[in-house]
């Protein structure tokens, strides 16, 4: 006899990544916000201290969650925080050109929530500069929290907190998927969909659609294009077998 499938709660496939972060009470701070939530798992991308986890200001601030600042994982890249992810969040006030769609905290609580198959990560940049262009350009979506238009800047910590909140009664209230968000069959891993783009740009070269000498912004556009689509492992496969196609025909 079968046996029921065992649901995994956003609890356990939610990942907070801190990108860059300068002051290590924030680091304290943001593993506080997490846990109060019942979140865990926290990634630091290159903090301005390689021990930073460990400082006296980040486990003051941290009060009750030194588990989640203890077992906190530093990483030298945007790529090794999102390892094992297939959704990702870049938090930001700054809206850019090329950035994936814009949700806001609660309708992105609504998609990851209500969707058993995401294992997804909310990136947090730097508290002075915000996010770099190359880690927002890796995720799926651009999530910026509604705020007082004269004063909208939050503290990293604070901005954590909303998210978590979000995330927890998303959780709890049972919500479904947002529109426009959440995924119909198995939604391809970031690192996947990274390596799509990069087959399709070596085609669209072989072809010469894209000059690489003078690319403008065609692959910009393109991958702001993909991640309005919400992206499926079938899909990813499907573009790299035409961009393989693409190369071979040109071989000959």
């Amino acid at each position: 006899m079968n046996q029921p499938q065992t649901s995994i709660p956003v609890f356990k496939r939610l990942r907070f990544v801190l990108v860059e972060t300068s002051h290590p009470g924030n680091i304290g701070s943001a593993a506080r916000a997490m846990k109060t939530m019942g979140f865990s798992d926290l990634v630091l991308v290159n903090p301005r201290f390689p021990d930073a986890a460990k400082h006296e200001e980040a486990i003051a601030f941290a009060s009750g969650a030194l588990d989640v600042l203890t077992a906190a994982r530093v990483v030298g890249s945007i790529d090794e925080a999102l390892e094992g992810c297939n959704f990702a969040a870049a938090l930001s006030a700054r809206l850019r050109e090329f950035s994936p769609p814009v949700e806001t905290p609660r309708r992105l609580a609504a998609a990851i929530a209500g969707r058993e198959g995401l294992n997804a990560a909310l990136v947090f940049g730097n508290e002075r500069y915000g996010l770099p262009n190359e880690a927002v350009t890796r995720c799926n979506v651009l999530i910026n929290i509604p705020a007082n238009p004269t004063y909208s800047s939050l503290n990293l910590s604070q901005a954590v907190q909303v998210l978590a909140y979000e995330m927890r009664m998303a959780s709890e209230e049972g919500v479904a998927p947002a529109a426009g968000v959440g995924f119909q069959g198995e939604a391809a891993r970031l690192a996947d969909i990274e390596g799509m783009y990069a087959h399709l740009e070596q085609a669209l070269v072989a072809i010469d659609f894209l000059d690489p000498a003078n690319p403008k912004k065609l692959m910009p556009r393109l991958k702001r294009l993909f991640s309005r689509t919400g992206i499926e492992t079938e899909e990813v496969n499907i573009l790299r077998g035409i961009a393989g196609s693409i190369l071979a025909k040109c071989r000959k």
